[in-house]
């Protein structure tokens, strides 16, 4: 699939924020029409001591649940760990990642933020304008404020920055933590929600991160001890 690459990536904290900041009002938190989501892409990385990380990006069939492609890329991490620029630790094998696809899914959702992010731009908003494709991030933690959900299945409550609604607390099994869900890109937030209800049928993460997760982890395994192999 195609992918907007920038022409390099930020090498500083006050280059990311500019970028932040520049293309922050490119999102589009509205659904352009009826969704028909028939593919889904789950997206993670997994980080080694080493600074190496290997990112996973899999597709869904939403109708089966059916793996129906995928990829992995591997690169070493270079942008410093700051809150609120995280993103940019990911996207360079993200990226690199989707550009192996050989489908281009529907719908994204990324293990991270959206406009639930101190700038209102994480990571699934960033991934939605360099792609153009409806975008969610599911979190296991959140910016902002909110209450409490009720503890059956479905349960939500609204997290809200400066009094704005930017994401919501969504209870995905009964009596389990919940997930945060907020909008990155062309799609609406109660869409957003049933997307990620749909999608965690027997888990509290969607299966798409669940994928993902296992199978970036499992990559960078591989690639370290393929490494360590032939030192």
């Amino acid at each position: 699939m195609k992918v907007s690459r920038p022409a390099r990536w930020p090498a500083d904290a006050d280059e990311a924020i500019a970028v932040q900041d520049r293309l922050r009002p490119l999102v589009d938190p509205i659904n352009p029409g009826p969704p028909e989501f028939r593919t889904v892409a789950g997206l993670d990385s997994a980080y080694a001591e080493t600074g190496e990380v290997a990112t996973a990006v899999v597709v869904l069939d939403t109708a089966t649940a059916e793996l129906v492609d995928s990829s992995v890329a591997y690169g070493t991490v270079d942008f410093p760990y700051i809150p609120g620029l995280l993103a940019f630790r990911e996207l360079p094998t993200t990226v690199d990642a989707l550009e192996k696809l050989s489908t281009t899914p529907d719908l994204l959702i990324c293990d991270g933020h959206g406009l639930a992010h101190p700038r209102l731009f994480g990571l699934a908003c960033h991934l939605g304008v360099l792609t153009g494709l409806p975008t969610i991030g599911v979190a296991k933690n959140v910016w902002g404020e909110h209450t409490e959900p009720a503890a059956e299945r479905g349960a939500t409550a609204d997290v809200t920055i400066d009094g704005r609604v930017v994401g919501r607390v969504l209870r995905t099994r009964t009596g389990v933590k919940p997930v945060f869900v907020s909008v990155g890109h062309r799609i609406d937030l109660d869409t957003a929600c049933a997307q990620v209800l749909t999608l965690t049928p027997n888990y509290r993460q969607p299966e798409t991160t669940r994928l993902a997760d296992q199978r970036c982890r499992a990559a960078l395994r591989e690639h370290l001890a393929g490494r360590s192999a032939t030192a």
